[in-house]
């Protein structure tokens, strides 16, 4: 029988199958964007040893060097032994909680967290017979007063969204070792640069990546970190209920970790030197901003509550090149108002208990010259008083 080679293909054939793989290493100084669904083997022997463990990859829902490369890099610098990427924030979470709880459990979660957080746990963990118990962690005594023989996850924020409350993590950890619980902490908003809660003892840590690890608002990703074994059940999670995140997000988010301590060391700068040149404005009722932790600063957000005297829809106008989005954390200024968009899903009484009214605007403090954001927020704030 002839030979059969790719020159005696018909062309429709030659378009798809001419190229031949290289399949000598090539040793890029960046991570390549591996942009495939699944990947390639030899023979049936071959494919048979990925499932003996002799091979990486298959599939690019099961795994995928750019998918774990960014795991990889969020665990490194939270400082824990392993780490899973998702596609947001949210499934981040949802693989985490996962991991210790299943029906017929209980979680006891602060409080003052994230809308979106707040109704997973809430409503759609409720659907899979998981109940919620909200309490306010500023009391540590409270939390413990809500502890059920089937608890078996302390849920909390390091700084907390919108209002900027610092968690006390070594008291939530000492409670949940006391009752042998599992700890489950978003660091979003400190970010590793300011806080590393797995190294105080907590079990898993959680990103929306769409924030401060990406830093560019231009992904949707998520990661969760922490022990070996509760990762490993994340991960089964994040694999079978189809939470992964494509290899370009993830690539993005990579080559945005990169920047993260220079970006945070500007943005919480410029956050300090807003809070402060606001902090005496007699048209704001009230700062959060956690300026006794430390000196440079904590964090890049600053929240303020407007008075009742300032045109809250006149403020939004005149904010000129600050721009009004549900979300945070690029290099760019932006506020949103967490009432109607990061808290909107939470019941009126909640939020009013909170403290997160009309007037409550959450600042995202970009890496623009300092003077420029305080002289713009001062300017939106005066030509707003209501006359």
């Amino acid at each position: 029988m002839k030979k059969v080679t790719i020159l005696d293909k018909k062309f429709e054939t030659m378009v798809l199958h001419s190229a031949e793989k290289n399949k000598k290493p090539i040793k890029s100084k960046v991570t390549p964007i591996y942009q495939t669904s699944a990947f390639t083997f030899d023979d049936l022997d071959d494919l048979e040893g990925y499932y003996n463990g002799e091979g990486n990859y298959l599939y690019s829902r099961v795994g995928n060097p750019n998918t774990d490369e960014l795991g990889q890099m969020v665990a490194a610098i939270e400082g824990a032994p392993a780490g899973v990427a998702t596609s947001s924030g949210l499934s981040a979470i949802l693989a985490g909680v996962l991991s210790v709880v299943s029906s017929g459990d209980h979680i006891v979660a602060a409080d003052d967290v994230y809308g979106g957080s707040f109704h997973l746990l809430k409503e759609e963990l409720k659907q899979l017979g998981i109940e919620t118990t909200f309490v306010s962690f500023s009391d540590i005594q409270k939390v413990e007063q809500v502890i059920l023989p089937n608890t078996k996850l302390l849920y909390t924020e390091s700084i907390t969204n919108p209002l900027l409350r610092v968690e006390d993590l070594a008291a939530v950890v000492e409670l949940a070792k006391k009752y042998g619980l599992s700890t489950l902490v978003d660091n979003t908003f400190a970010t590793p640069y300011h806080c590393t809660p797995f190294t105080l003892g907590v079990d898993l840590v959680v990103h929306s990546a769409t924030k401060y690890i990406g830093g560019h608002s231009d992904v949707t990703a998520g990661v969760v970190v922490g022990r070996n074994d509760l990762i490993e059940k994340a991960r089964a999670k994040v694999v079978n209920l189809g939470t992964n995140v494509s290899p370009f997000e993830a690539w993005l988010t990579c080559r945005g970790i990169k920047t993260l301590a220079l970006r945070m060391k500007t943005q919480s700068y410029n956050a300090r030197r807003l809070a402060e040149a606001l902090k005496g404005n007699p048209n704001i009722s009230k700062i959060y901003y956690p300026f006794h932790e430390v000196e440079a600063g904590y964090g890049a957000m600053v929240t303020i509550e407007l008075s009742k005297n300032i045109d809250i829809n006149q403020f939004f106008k005149l904010l000129l090149w600050i721009k009004i989005v549900p979300t945070l954390a690029g290099v760019e200024t932006t506020v949103s108002h967490p009432l109607t968009t990061s808290h909107r899903a939470l019941p009126p009484e909640a939020n009013e208990a909170l403290g997160i009214t009309r007037e409550v605007v959450r600042i995202s403090v970009g890496i623009e010259h300092p003077e420029d954001i305080i002289l713009t927020f001062e300017h939106a704030i005066e030509k707003s008083i209501i006359q």
